[in-house]
């Protein structure tokens, strides 16, 4: 039987697909957390990075001297003293995105990320796909197959990241564009 669609009604498909119908828009994420987080915490802005499932925080720490040691204690320090209001803050953003919130800080160089999601995706792959990740596994570069393709997905986000943020940039001015419709 064949699917059959009224006048402004739209069945599965792009946008989005079924998974984002209802999480609420996160575009002014990063203004919000700017107006919401204490001054005190961060050394300049923090990097507020949103998807559909979750929102992350990162902000930079002010750097330690003493080496490694110093740096863990800072971030530890940081972590515990802020628990209380990151918590009520990841809350509040909640409630109004609809979304996770997880925390991380900068510090030397190095992010540090604390309690963040990490979300199982299904894929059906055929076998050339399959041989691919038992040759990672084969070779003992990653654990099972769900490890060698979160290897891969990693390997191919560092080396097209350019092109990913074109791709990005561009499905952002198309959304823009649907929203605002033929003039009539």
């Amino acid at each position: 039987m064949k699917n059959s669609h009224g006048p402004g009604e739209r069945g599965f498909g792009r946008p989005g697909g079924w998974q984002q119908a209802s999480v609420p828009d996160a575009g002014d994420a990063a203004d919000w957390f700017a107006g919401r987080l204490p001054d005190t915490w961060f050394t300049g802005p923090a990097d507020v990075q949103v998807d559909r499932e979750e929102i992350v925080v990162l902000g930079e720490l002010p750097p330690v001297d003493g080496g490694e040691a110093a740096a863990e204690g800072r971030i530890s320090r940081f972590r515990e003293t802020t628990r209380a209001d990151r918590m009520r803050i990841a809350d509040e953003a909640e409630a109004r995105y609809g979304r996770k919130v997880a925390w991380g800080v900068k510090l030397d160089e190095k992010t540090f990320l604390f309690t963040h999601l990490a979300v199982p995706v299904m894929t059906r792959l055929r076998q050339p796909e399959r041989k691919v990740l038992d040759t990672l596994v084969d070779a003992g570069v990653a654990r099972s197959r769900a490890d060698a393709l979160k290897w891969t997905v990693r390997l191919a986000g560092q080396h097209s990241e350019q092109w990913l943020a074109e791709l990005r940039d561009a499905m952002s001015k198309v959304e823009d564009l649907r929203a605002e419709g033929p003039k009539i």
